[in-house]
């Protein structure tokens, strides 16, 4: 049963150890991502200018009026 306790006891250990690693690297900046934002501005979209939707409407509509009426 003691052996138990002694795995128990090294397992949270070895967990708390690899805890403070990874706090310890975020902090120091080891995750930081320095490439992509550099690359990013190659690979965005164009903005695109919605139209107005009531001209679009509107439009087709003179279009099917006209064909109507010849």
């Amino acid at each position: 049963m003691s052996v138990i306790y002694v795995l128990l006891a090294i397992s949270v250990t070895v967990a708390v150890v690899f805890f403070i690693a990874f706090v310890f690297s975020v902090k120091s900046g080891q995750y930081d991502d320095t490439y992509t934002p550099s690359v990013r501005m190659l690979f965005e979209d164009e903005v695109v200018k919605s139209q107005d939707k009531s001209n679009l409407y509107s439009k087709k509509e003179i279009k099917q009026t006209k064909s109507t009426n010849q």
